[in-house]
């Protein structure tokens, strides 16, 4: 790639980049970036709080490595930093001319799962794991620590973060915070009874205004009555395919008012440790109601896919 050495490294915001306007014609440089930087701080709050890397250094860098999101490396491949294929990838890829000619790049379904890719490289490589000592504003002793690390070959990489997080004031996100607006008491959703002990927080507004919320760093709504799967996939613009998947549901399977449907991949994990079921109660229900993927719940209890579990009986969920 043309500003560093390649890197490998998604709770999921999607609807942020499907609702933002394209980029008009004339657009100016400011303009462009602050429009990326709309869609993706979010995600860059969610990967710092789960990872530590500060949101400004992950948004500088993606402003950087995909040009605000315009390269053909992250329109063509939804990579927004540079990341190569390497031995251990075994996904999509897609070639392009870098340091070399016809070098493998990784591609990813959406530009979240390049995010979550570029916090797992950092997080999981040796070389980087002295950054994880800095406070977690010290955006500049990052930006020299990549360097010094080897993440980049253009000399000039510290400097060119410092003034883009400087220019576009990225630091604010190294708060936790994205003007998220609050949620009203009066926008409380109606819940099914199914799934009263859910646990969730306001996230952002969807299409329409629409309320999205999270579970267990899962992005997630609740559906509407008479709703489906397929009016959802066009209200989000997410295939109904990957809906299925994010919720564990068997084909033909409706939804319900009040049901939580997830917009993105459900935890490995849940926040809790163990779950007592109560009567009548579903592994699917469960999974659902924690967030928790559901081929992930029957493994870590030692179940066979499709068994129920018993009025009273404990469940490990992490």
């Amino acid at each position: 790639m043309n500003m560093r050495r390649s890197l490998h490294s998604r709770l999921p915001f999607l609807l942020l980049l499907l609702t933002l306007r394209a980029f008009p014609q004339n657009a100016g440089y400011d303009e462009i970036v602050n429009t990326y930087i709309e869609r993706f701080k979010y995600i860059a709050i969610i990967e710092m709080k789960q990872c530590g890397i500060p949101a400004s250094i992950t948004l500088a860098q993606g402003i950087l490595e995909s040009n605000a999101g315009r390269s053909d490396l992250a329109v063509k491949a939804n990579n927004h930093f540079g990341i190569k294929c390497h031995k251990e990838w075994t996904g999509p890829v897609f070639h392009q001319d870098d340091d070399k000619p016809d070098e493998c790049f990784r591609k990813y379904d959406d530009p979240l799962d390049s995010y979550r890719d570029h916090s797992l490289f950092l997080t999981t490589r040796d070389r980087y794991k002295g950054l994880f000592s800095l406070k977690p504003d010290d955006y500049k002793g990052w930006a020299q620590g990549l360097k010094a690390a080897g993440y980049a070959t253009n000399p000039s990489y510290p400097e060119l973060l410092i003034k883009t997080i400087e220019r576009f004031s990225l630091y604010q996100y190294d708060r936790g915070q994205a003007s998220i607006p609050p949620m009203q008491p009066a926008s409380v959703p109606a819940v099914n009874p199914t799934f009263k002990n859910l646990e969730y927080a306001y996230f952002a507004p969807g299409p329409g205004n629409r309320k999205t919320y999270t579970n267990n760093h899962s992005w997630f709504i609740f559906a509407a009555s008479g709703e489906t799967l397929q009016h959802l996939a066009e209200e989000f613009q997410i295939p109904v395919r990957k809906l299925v998947r994010y919720n564990d549901l068997e084909t033909g399977q409706p939804i319900h008012e009040g049901d939580p449907v997830y917009l993105s991949k459900k935890q490995g994990k849940a926040a809790v440790n163990a779950h007592k079921v109560e009567n009548g109660q579903s592994m699917w229900e469960i999974s659902q109601i924690y967030a928790v993927k559901l081929q992930r719940l029957y493994q870590r209890n030692g179940m066979e896919p499709g068994r129920q579990p018993v009025a009273g009986e404990v469940l490990i969920l992490r």
